[in-house]
């Protein structure tokens, strides 16, 4: 299994989290992770102005730059059912489940590996973004940072 790029994995993280309280969508339906570049799309009921995509950055980058701690936690399935989606874990995902959290600003279920503080990542910036039909297609990419990576098992 191709392991995710850990800086890009936690800004994945508080992308969400900023369009959906930006947008008022849904987290990502699809995304696609790597080193360099990445890419999510969000269904979403009306194209965004550029004003608001550039609101989008501007709050991923505030949240980078707040430093917060991100760290894991496991809740039992009933009580992450409640408070989470969790459509797209995996059936056989146990009865205990992982959750991510970014400080207070995202809490997500999440198997992979993330820094340990968001100020790890650098700068963030999104590199293109269109739309077609409903779905949003967002592109970013970080300022390589250099700072070491935590890693927890699930």
């Amino acid at each position: 299994m191709k392991s995710i790029d850990p800086h890009m994995h936690t800004a994945e993280h508080i992308l969400n989290q900023t369009v959906v309280r930006i947008l008022g969508c849904d987290r990502c339906f699809s995304a696609h992770i790597e080193k360099k570049k990445s890419k999510c799309d969000y269904r979403i009921a009306a194209p965004p102005t550029p004003d608001l995509i550039q609101a989008i950055e501007t709050q991923v980058n505030r949240i980078v730059g707040d430093n917060l701690k991100v760290r894991a936690v496991s809740l039992p399935r009933e009580e992450a059912a409640r408070q989470f989606n969790l459509q797209r874990l995996p059936a056989d995902a146990g009865d205990s489940i992982r959750i991510v959290l970014v400080g207070d600003y995202d809490a997500c279920p999440c198997i992979g590996d993330h820094v340990a503080r968001t100020g790890e990542l650098g700068g963030f910036r999104i590199t293109s973004w269109d739309v077609s039909g409903d779905v949003m297609r967002l592109r970013f990419k970080l300022n390589r940072p250099t700072a070491d990576v935590v890693k927890e098992s699930p």
